[in-house]
C-alpha cells in the first residue's frame, strides 16, 4: 500500500500530468523574466482548485480525519514537485549538473508524516551534497519565492547532510523532525544517505535516552496546557489527550524500533491488533476535529473554544438527544478519545517496558505490600493474576483500587486495561454488595491520595459503572465560561482538594477551612457530599434538588447512617447557599446572616458547608478562586459562627457601633474631643459596614482631605486579597455612584463591591472594590493613577459617558457563544432596610454603569452593590431605598423598576422579557 491510496480520486484533487503540461506551455509563452510568475499563476489555480475539493470533501464527510489529512499532504506534495520541476527543469536548468549541483526535497515535521490541516505549516528541508553553491541558493530561493506567492507559511531550512546530523544531535525538536522526514523530491541517492546517516549516528544506541526526553516533553507540555483531558476549551493538538500524546507514541516506537508506519508498532509488539485499532480511531476522530476547525477558523487554530464548539457539533452532525444538546455530545465524544489516549499511552509505554527489560527510566518498587488478597506485584505495580480473576469475583474489580490506595503501589496498564473490559461485571448485585460499599468507601475517604485513585477508577470505567449516577456525568462538560472541566473531572479535583485541606498541605491558602476540618465530627459525611454535590448536573432540573434526591438513596448503601444520610443530603441540597450569600449578599446587613444562620442551623453544618463551599470553587478551574472570595466567605462564616455560638443573645446594634468607634479611637489616637464630631457624621449603618482596617483608612482620607479642602479625594489602595480598595470623598448628589462606576469602567477595572455612605452634613464616602476585567489584581501604579483620572473626569463632567463607554471594545466572542436570559428580582424580605435587587446578565463592559445609571433614573438610592460573575453571567445586587430612605414596595414601581433592569440587562440585539407580576 502506497502513501495515499487510501485517498481517493485523487485527480479531483489534482492531477500533476495535466499540470505539467498546462506549465509547460505557460512557460514556452512567458518572457523569460516572467517564467516564475507564470509558474506561480499555475500552480496557485491549482491550489485553489484543490483546496475547494478539499473543503468540498470536509463538508461532505466530515468523519474522515486521517484521509482528509492525507489529501491535504497530497495536494502540497504535487505543489511542490511542480515547482521543483519548473524550477530545476526551466528557470535554472542544467545540461551537465556538477557533483555540487544536486538538491533534495525533504518534507518533515508533521508534513513528513504525510498529515496535514488546511492550515497547517508547509515543513521542509532542502538538502544538498556540500556547502551551498551558487545554483544551489538560486534554485532554494526561486522554489520559496514560488511558494510564498501562493500564499503558503513554509518553514524551511537548507543544510548539508553534515549540518543536518550536527544540529540532530544538539537538538530534539531537530531530531524529531528529521525522524519523520520524507523523501519528497530530487536527488533521491542524496536522501538515502542522509538517512542512512541519520539513523547510524542519531538513532542506533540512542532509544533510552530519545525515550526519556521524549516524556519529559510531554510532561512539561502537559503542564503548560492545564494537566488534564476535560479541559473544556481543549487544546486538540498539544493539550494532554490530544494529536502530540498520539505522536509523540508513534516517534518512541519508530526510533526505538525503525518503524515506517503506525501499523507495523502491532508487529513489534508495543501494540495488540485491538489497541492499535483504538489508536486509529482516536487519531481519525481528533484529526476530523482538527480539520473541521481550521475549515471554520479560516485559519490555523487548534483550541476548541466555546465560541466554535456549537458550528463544530452542526458540521459534524451530532444532534440533540434527550437529556444532552448536540454540542455536549460532541464534547462528550471529544473528551472519551482524550481518555483513550491516555488508556493507550500507558499500554503502549508497558509493552515498551517489556521489551525494555526494566529499564532504568520506568519506575521500581519501593517496598513490598502486606498483602495482596490474590492480586500479585509485576515491576511494583499491582495486577491480575489470571485472565478470568474479576469474572471469579467482581467485587474484586473494587478491591483493585482499594489495595493500590491502601499499598501506595500504581495498578499494571495491563490489568487497568482488564479492569475496563471486564467493567460490566458490575451489576446491580455488586452495587448492592456490603463489601463491595464498603471498599469503595475507604478510596472514597482515604487518607492518602483519593483523587489519583478514583481518577484511576473513573479511567477504568469502574467508577461510573458501581455510581451509576456518577457515570452519567463521566466527560459531560458544563457548557459555560466559569468552569473549567468536566463534571466528573471536576468532582474528583474537589476530593483531592479536602484531602490536601485535611492533611493541612494548603494551609498557608485556607487557614480557616484547615482549622475547621479538624473540628469536623463527620469526615466520610464531608467526602460524600463532596463527591455527591453536581451529581445531578444536566438533568433538566435544579441540580441540587435531584442531588438530594440521589443522596438519600446513594448514602444507605454506601453505609452512612441515617443522621449522615440526612447531613449529605442537605449538603448537596444548600452547596451553594453560601458562596451566594457571601457573594451576592450585603454581609453588613444583620438580617442576611440571621437568614444564612436560619438555613443552615448547626455549628457542624456550617464547618461541612464552609469546606465544601471552598473545594468546590477552588476546583471550578485555575483563577477561579481569589483573597477576595475567602475574605467574604471568611466574613460570613465568622457572623454566622458568633450568631450559633451565643444564640439570640447577640450584642445589640448600638452596643457594636460604640465597640467598632472605640476601637477605632485607640487605633487612630485620637482624642475624645477629636473623635466625637468625626463619629457623629456617620449613621450607623456604616460603622457596622466596614472592616476596621477600612475605618482607619476612611478617617485618615477624610481628616486629610478635610483639612486641605478639597472637593474630591480618591485614593487606591491594593490589598493582600488581589483587589483594590476605591475610596471617594466627595459632596453628595443624585447619580454620583453610576458616575464612579463609569469612571471605574472608562479605566478599565471591574467593581466586585461598593459600599456607598453619606455623612450627615451631606458628604459622601464610597469604598469600592475593584480587579481587572478578569478577576486579577487591579494594582500598577499607571493604571490606578488613569482609572482615578478618568473618575474625576467622570465626577467633574469633563466626558460623555455613555458615548465613551460605547466607544469601548464590544465582549469577547467566547461570550458571545451563550445565551443568558437577562433576569431581575426586586426582594424585600432579605433585609430590614432596604429593598434587595438582584439582576442577572451576560456579562459585558460597564454593564454596572448601565444598570446603577437605570436606577438613578428610577429615582432610587442605591446603599450598597455587590457583583459577583459566573464565567459569562454577570450577578450584581443591590440593597436600595427610595429617595425618602424608605424601602420601595408600590406594586406598580416595584414593575416598572424591574422592566427598567430588563431593558438595561439585555445584550444588544436580545429579546426584552416580559418583568414579571408582583
Amino acid at each position: 500500500m502506497t502513501l495515499y491510496d487510501h485517498v481517493h480520486n485523487r485527480r479531483a484533487i489534482i492531477d500533476r500530468r495535466r499540470l505539467t503540461e498546462v506549465m509547460a506551455r505557460a512557460l514556452a509563452e512567458a518572457p523569460a523574466e516572467g517564467r516564475r510568475l507564470a509558474v506561480a499563476a499555475v500552480l496557485k489555480t491549482a491550489l485553489e482548485d484543490g483546496r475547494a475539493e478539499i473543503r468540498r470533501r470536509i463538508h461532505a464527510t466530515p468523519g474522515r480525519g486521517l484521509e482528509l489529512a492525507s489529501a491535504q499532504s497530497f495536494l502540497t506534495d504535487q505543489i511542490l514537485r511542480l515547482a521543483y520541476d519548473a524550477t530545476v527543469g526551466t528557470l535554472y536548468g542544467r545540461d551537465n549538473p556538477s557533483a555540487a549541483e544536486r538538491v533534495c526535497l525533504v518534507a518533515v515535521g508533521g508534513y513528513g508524516r504525510a498529515e496535514m490541516a488546511p492550515y497547517s505549516d508547509v515543513d521542509i528541508m532542502f538538502l544538498s551534497p556540500m556547502r551551498q553553491t551558487a545554483w544551489v541558493e538560486q534554485v532554494v530561493e526561486a522554489i520559496l519565492y514560488i511558494l510564498w506567492d501562493l500564499g503558503l507559511k513554509v518553514g524551511h531550512s537548507t543544510r548539508t547532510v553534515d549540518d543536518m546530523i550536527r544540529m540532530a544531535k544538539g537538538d530534539l525538536s531537530v531530531k524529531t523532525a528529521l525522524l519523520e522526514s520524507r523523501y519528497l523530491w530530487g536527488d533521491q541517492a542524496l536522501y538515502d544517505e542522509a538517512s542512512r546517516r541519520f539513523q547510524a549516528e542519531i538513532v542506533a544506541g540512542e532509544a533510552r535516552t530519545f525515550i526519556t526526553e521524549k516524556l519529559a516533553e510531554r510532561d512539561e507540555r502537559h503542564r503548560r496546557m492545564g494537566d488534564s483531558r476535560y479541559m473544556v476549551e481543549p487544546n486538540i493538538k498539544d493539550g494532554k489527550g490530544g494529536l502530540r500524546d498520539l505522536q509523540t507514541l508513534f516517534w518512541i516506537g519508530k526510533f526505538a524500533f525503525q518503524v515506517q508506519t503506525a501499523h507495523e508498532l502491532v508487529e513489534k509488539g508495543l501494540f495488540t491488533p485491538a489497541e492499535y485499532r483504538q489508536f486509529q480511531r482516536a487519531q481519525n476522530h481528533l484529526w476530523a476535529v482538527r480539520i473541521s476547525l481550521h475549515d471554520l477558523a479560516g485559519r490555523a487554530e487548534e483550541r476548541l473554544t466555546f465560541d466554535v464548539q456549537t458550528e463544530l457539533a452542526a458540521r459534524m452532525n451530532y444532534a440533540n438527544r434527550p437529556g444532552m444538546s448536540a454540542v455536549e455530545r460532541f464534547m462528550r465524544h471529544y473528551f472519551l478519545t482524550a481518555r483513550s489516549v491516555g488508556s493507550l499511552t500507558a499500554l503502549f509505554l508497558t509493552h515498551l517496558e517489556e521489551r525494555f527489560a526494566r529499564s532504568t527510566w520506568m519506575p521500581k518498587l519501593k517496598r513490598r505490600p502486606r498483602r495482596l488478597n490474590g492480586f500479585r506485584l509485576a515491576g511494583g505495580r499491582i495486577e491480575a493474576p489470571t485472565d478470568d480473576f474479576f469474572a471469579e469475583d467482581p467485587v474484586r474489580l473494587i478491591e483493585l483500587f482499594q489495595l493500590a490506595d491502601q499499598e501506595g503501589v500504581e495498578i499494571h496498564p495491563m490489568t487497568m486495561r482488564q479492569a475496563a473490559r471486564d467493567e460490566g461485571l458490575i451489576t446491580e448485585k455488586i452495587r448492592q454488595d456490603k463489601r463491595a460499599n464498603q471498599l469503595f468507601l475507604e478510596v472514597l475517604t482515604s487518607p492518602r491520595d483519593p483523587e489519583t485513585v478514583l481518577r484511576w477508577m473513573n479511567e477504568a470505567g469502574v467508577f461510573g459503572r458501581f455510581v451509576p449516577d456518577f457515570g452519567r456525568v463521566v466527560a459531560k462538560m458544563q457548557y459555560d465560561m466559569y468552569h473549567h472541566y468536566t463534571v466528573d473531572e471536576h468532582t474528583i479535583r474537589a476530593i483531592g482538594l479536602l484531602s490536601k485541606i485535611e492533611k493541612g498541605a494548603l494551609t498557608d491558602e485556607h487557614p480557616l477551612s484547615t482549622v475547621v476540618m479538624r473540628q469536623i465530627v463527620s469526615r466520610r459525611v464531608l467526602f460524600v457530599a463532596v463527591l455527591l454535590h453536581d451529581i445531578a448536573k444536566g438533568r433538566g432540573g435544579d441540580h441540587s434538588v435531584l442531588g438530594e434526591e440521589v443522596a438519600r438513596k446513594l448514602c444507605p448503601r454506601l453505609g452512612l447512617s441515617t443522621a449522615e444520610t440526612d447531613t449529605v443530603a442537605w449538603l448537596v441540597r444548600q452547596h451553594l447557599l453560601m458562596s451566594a450569600t457571601a457573594f451576592k449578599r450585603d454581609l453588613s446587613d444583620f438580617k442576611t446572616i440571621l437568614d444564612f444562620v436560619e438555613a443552615v442551623a448547626s455549628s457542624e453544618r456550617l464547618r461541612l458547608l464552609l469546606v465544601l463551599t471552598v473545594v468546590d470553587i477552588r476546583a471550578v478551574g485555575p483563577g477561579v478562586w481569589n483573597g477576595w472570595k475567602a475574605q467574604l466567605l471568611t466574613t460570613l462564616y465568622n457572623s454566622a459562627e458568633e450568631v450559633l455560638r451565643l444564640g439570640h443573645k447577640q450584642t445589640g446594634r448600638r452596643e457594636r457601633v460604640e465597640q467598632r468607634q472605640k476601637r477605632l479611637q485607640q487605633v487612630m489616637g485620637w482624642s475624645d474631643t477629636a473623635f466625637a464630631p468625626y463619629a457623629t457624621r456617620f449613621p450607623d449603618s456604616y460603622w457596622l459596614a466596614e472592616p476596621t482596617d477600612v475605618l482607619a483608612a476612611n478617617m485618615a482620607l477624610v481628616a486629610d482631605a478635610d483639612a486641605a479642602n478639597r472637593p474630591i479625594t480618591i485614593r487606591s489602595q491594593p490589598d493582600a486579597a488581589g483587589t483594590t480598595l476605591v475610596t471617594v470623598y466627595t459632596a453628595d448628589h443624585p447619580g454620583l455612584f453610576y458616575r464612579i462606576a463609569g469612571g471605574i469602567a472608562m479605566g478599565g477595572a471591574t467593581i466586585v463591591d461598593a459600599r456607598i455612605h453619606t455623612t450627615r452634613d451631606g458628604m459622601a464616602l464610597d469604598n469600592l472594590t475593584i480587579q481587572d476585567p478578569v478577576g486579577g489584581p487591579f494594582d500598577e501604579p499607571d493604571r490606578l493613577a488613569r482609572m482615578e483620572a478618568a473618575i474625576r473626569d467622570s465626577l467633574g463632567g469633563k466626558v460623555r459617558l455613555a458615548d465613551r463607554l460605547t466607544a469601548r471594545p464590544l465582549p469577547r466572542r467566547r461570550q458571545e457563544a451563550f445565551r443568558v436570559v437577562p433576569q431581575a428580582f426586586i426582594e424585600n424580605g432579605a433585609s430590614n432596610r432596604f429593598t434587595v435587587v438582584e439582576v442577572n446578565a451576560l456579562d459585558r463592559p460597564a454593564l454596572l454603569y448601565a444598570l446603577t445609571y437605570a436606577l438613578y433614573g428610577a429615582k432610587v438610592t442605591i446603599h450598597s452593590a455587590h457583583v459577583a460573575t459566573y464565567g459569562e453571567r454577570a450577578v450584581d445586587t443591590f440593597y436600595l431605598t427610595d429617595l425618602t430612605g424608605e424601602k420601595i414596595d408600590s406594586p406598580a414601581r416595584m414593575r416598572a423598576l424591574e422592566k427598567r433592569l430588563l431593558e438595561v440587562a439585555a445584550a444588544p440585539g436580545q429579546k426584552v422579557p416580559e418583568a414579571a407580576q408582583p
